[in-house]
């Protein structure tokens, strides 16, 4: 045998090998449609099949012209001299069943937009990568500020309200990059980016895992718009969904006739979405999915991945009651430490876990599942519930608010107001909070500045920034407009200005997950629903009071833990943020030796209603 067809031999059977073994993170490379020198090389996995035969554009579809072979571990393989890039195809399967199904392919690099369901033979080489320097610098950014944009890309900025019209990567990308430069956003999360049927699904329910969607541009327009976000500064992290999948006769489901997939028992395999569960202990299936999270990182250049309910992983269908899915959770921890390993421990790995299962964002070398953070949705549940309250009763739901630092350092946690949170009658968070027009922007001030100011990682969805009122509709753009009126251009102001305050001071991100960052002034003052805690930095120190009562206080002291002159920073009733207060008396306050709160000394300053302000001092 030749010495370089015996070497690509061993490399593929290796490469089998990894797959059946359930560590497999690169069998895209091996799997779906390559373009070769004479022709393009197709494989696909459906063990239970009888018979496989390409059809496509390549021989007009006709399920005679290339019939597919099997090998010895139901993998079926055929090359096509005269099929090309471009090319539409699909796998006409003979299933189990004696059925005769059209299906896409699990490995498709590109997708015909829905109703159309073709897969598309496409090339990922891409020649103007410049983002060298930021993929060696990057980081998981345990002690930098991570600001995160969270964005539908569809419904950011659009032209009309037209559903069948689609807003390109190309059609936003300097405005985006410019967006997040005013706003200070370090990093952008965009919801699923691969392709899927139903629009209004917002790509939670897959069926491509490998094919960027068509909706918003090419592969190679994807690539263009990670390279030119890298190239900005901001990093990219993606929603990926490795949990469940459409039941879409043409997709996954019941690939070759049995549940290949898929859960064989019914009861473990249909999820609460109307959507098929991930068999996670299946070897196969654990290489699929390791594969389809690396492609991302490894082909389009993507910084991480934000994992979707992976509550209903952990939890046989999301419910403690039922037990932990052991196998599941041994693929995340497989998966994790696979990615880490295979990207020099440099990317980010975000879970959306709603329980209190233990050790989410513990490495997996100590029995961790081994994500990097944790979205941390007490927190914002536990804050919106507290602002929806008419503040007369806020005392007796006073520890709502200071709970989250009691359970803050088990986990690694991100600050999230998402998008699950403005939409299907839950109302947006300026919306969400009590009383009329003015006070709910006046309270929603407040809560963005305990936001920033609270330890942890940021993240906000589109249209958060701007005090949107409406919920958000995937098929429409944010409501820029609202920017022509002052008291949504001053909130944005605002937002600005929180953001530039948080990633340009390390008090509120160096050592963010160490206790010695943060401290309680004063958690128990349930008589004036006012909380107030210090958060410490390398050379300055800031004291935080929120205050969510109807009533300003004058001359109230505030027990501090170093000496020097204290100045107010940011009032959230400053008149430039449409508040009632003059932009320009900044308070002034020197702190004197009398002990206060358990500190050693001091300030006295006036407390707006509805209100914040944060106060530094530079230390010596």
């Amino acid at each position: 045998m030749d010495v370089e067809i015996r070497s690509i031999w061993i490399m593929l059977d290796n490469k089998v090998k990894a797959f059946f073994e359930g560590s497999d993170i690169t069998s895209y490379r091996y799997f779906g449609a390559h373009v070769s020198k004479n022709g393009v090389d197709f494989r696909v996995y459906a063990p239970h099949a009888k018979s496989i035969a390409l059809v496509g554009t390549f021989n007009d579809w006709d399920g005679e012209a290339n019939p597919m072979k099997k090998d010895k571990h139901g993998i079926w393989e055929a090359h096509v001299k005269n099929a090309k890039l471009g090319d539409s195809y699909k796998y006409r399967i003979h299933q189990a069943t004696d059925e005769i199904v059209d299906k896409m392919d699990p490995y498709a690099f590109y997708s015909e937009l829905r109703p159309n369901t073709a897969s598309i033979v496409a090339d990922l080489t891409y020649n103007k990568w410049t983002d060298d320097k930021w993929m060696a610098q990057r980081n998981k950014g345990f002690d930098s500020p991570v600001n995160i944009y969270e964005m539908h890309a569809g419904s950011w900025k659009k032209e009309t309200d037209d559903p069948q019209e689609f807003v390109k990567y190309k059609d936003i990308e300097n405005d985006l990059i410019a967006h997040c430069k005013k706003h200070h956003f370090t990093h952008v999360e965009m919801m699923p980016l691969c392709e899927y049927p139903f629009d209004g699904s917002w790509g939670y329910q897959c069926t491509g895992y490998f094919s960027s969607t068509s909706r918003y541009g090419t592969n190679q327009e994807l690539m263009h718009f990670v390279n030119a976000l890298h190239k900005a500064g901001i990093g990219i992290i993606m929603d990926f969904v490795p949990v469940h999948f459409v039941k879409d006769n043409y997709a996954l489901a019941k690939f070759d006739g049995t549940p290949l997939y898929e859960y064989t028992k019914d009861e473990d395999a249909h999820s609460e979405w109307g959507t098929y569960n991930f068999n996670l202990w299946k070897e196969e299936v654990r290489s699929f999915l390791m594969s389809a999270a690396n492609f991302w990182i490894d082909v389009y250049h993507f910084d991480g991945l934000r994992m979707d309910a992976i509550s209903n992983a952990i939890f046989w269908q999301g419910n403690k009651n039922n037990g932990v899915n052991e196998g599941a959770c041994d693929f995340m921890k497989r998966m994790n430490f696979e990615l880490n390993k295979a990207h020099d421990g440099k990317i980010m790995l975000i879970a959306e876990d709603s329980t209190d299962f233990p050790n989410v964002t513990k490495s997996t070398l100590d029995n961790g599942l081994g994500f990097d953070y944790k979205w941390d949705l007490g927190w914002m549940n536990d804050t919106l519930d507290y602002c929806k309250k008419d503040p007369i009763y806020r005392q007796w739901h006073h520890y709502d608010v200071t709970f989250s630092m009691a359970y803050f350092y088990s986990e690694k946690f991100i600050n999230v107001f998402s998008h699950d949170e403005v939409v299907h009658g839950k109302a947006t968070i300026v919306d969400k909070m009590w009383g009329s027009y003015e006070d709910k922007f006046s309270q929603a001030r407040a809560v963005y500045t305990y936001m920033f100011t609270h330890p942890g990682k940021k993240l906000n969805f589109m249209g958060n920034e701007i005090g949107q009122l409406r919920e958000w509709d995937e098929t429409k753009s944010c409501d820029w407009f609202l920017l022509e009126y002052p008291m949504h251009d001053a909130f944005n102001h605002m937002f600005q200005d929180l953001g530039k305050l948080y990633v340009e001071n390390d008090a509120f991100w160096k050592d963010d997950y160490n206790p010695c960052s943060f401290e309680w002034v004063n958690a128990d003052d349930t008589q004036h629903n006012m909380f107030s805690y210090l958060r410490k930095g390398t050379k300055k120190d800031y004291l935080i009071i929120l205050n969510f009562s109807t009533n300003p206080y004058a001359k109230q002291q505030f027990g501090v833990g170093i000496s020097g002159e204290y100045k107010e920073v940011l009032n959230t009733q400053w008149a430039k943020y449409n508040g009632n207060l003059p932009s320009d008396t900044a308070q002034k306050c020197q702190a004197v030796r009398l002990s206060r709160n358990g500190k050693p000394f001091m300030i006295q300053c006036d407390v707006p209603s509805l209100g914040a302000t944060v106060f530094e001092v530079e230390k010596l």
